[in-house]
């Protein structure tokens, strides 16, 4: 099936992003992302220690010629932050392409949709490649689409908390309205919540913490490979429809009777 994921003119084979944060070693790390097939690796670019050149960064982990670095603005409170901090992003990997994350809350880690759209307009000016995390807030990601944004990524619950998608009806209408790819980003816990993203309509899914953190971050990083495929499938396919009542999936026609002539 020759079913490719386009982002900005760019093309992908899979429709499974990861993260590089939270793992417990290196070469977890490494091994998870491997095993799960993701092309388009996300980094927090504040989190990186560039103070002592001999030492390795994530950034030394990787053939970047197999992989698309896509630096993120985590940690980034308001919209002044987050362009500042993707502009020294774009000095340090030399790519225009940046996950925009303005997050003024540190306990609860949601979006501000103000800030977010500010420097999204102002980072689109710059020549940036700008793929938001937002909530799923169908108009917001409206205005992001006209202000030129590569793609959205609406929330499907809070980041890390392995909720599962918590706003599907939310999530269906922006799929229904966009015309850039949507993007699941946060709160997925098990693979079938990635499959579900998949099913619905969503172009990709954004990974982390549910490959980071699983007792066997390999064999999910795989597990969630195996997810992200069969929704896109189930998708391609075509649902049977939802209905009232229950439908025979045997003939009805020339049953034999129990009654008597």
């Amino acid at each position: 099936m020759d079913d490719k994921l386009v982002i900005a003119g760019k093309t992908f084979s899979s429709r499974l992003m990861l993260g590089t944060g939270r793992y417990s070693n290196n070469e977890d790390m490494v091994n998870s992302i491997e095993a799960s097939g993701a092309e388009i690796l996300t980094l927090a670019i504040r989190r990186l220690d560039l103070s002592n050149p001999r030492e390795k960064t994530v950034l030394d982990y990787f053939d970047w010629d197999k992989y698309t670095i896509l630096p993120n603005t985590a940690g980034c409170r308001n919209a002044e932050e987050a362009i500042l901090t993707a502009k020294l992003a774009r000095e340090i990997t030399k790519t225009n392409w940046i996950k925009l994350e303005v997050v003024p809350h540190p306990d609860y880690l949601l979006p501000d949709p103000i800030g977010t759209y500010k420097a999204a307009v102002e980072l689109i000016a710059e020549g940036f490649v700008v793929l938001p995390y937002i909530h799923a807030d169908p108009i917001l990601a409206m205005n992001l689409e006209e202000a030129g944004c590569a793609t959205v990524m609406p929330l499907g619950s809070a980041i890390g908390s392995g909720n599962g998608i918590q706003t599907f009806e939310e999530i269906t209408t922006i799929i229904k309205e966009s015309n850039i790819p949507v993007i699941v980003d946060a709160g997925l816990g098990v693979p079938s919540d990635a499959s579900l993203a998949l099913e619905m309509g969503a172009d990709a899914v954004l990974v982390n913490s549910a490959i980071a953190q699983a007792a066997d971050p390999v064999m999910m990083g795989d597990a969630f490979k195996d997810g992200v495929l069969a929704g896109r499938k189930a998708y391609m396919a075509g649902r049977i429809p939802k209905q009232n009542s229950g439908q025979a999936s045997s003939p009805t026609e020339g049953l034999i009777s129990s009654k008597k002539d």
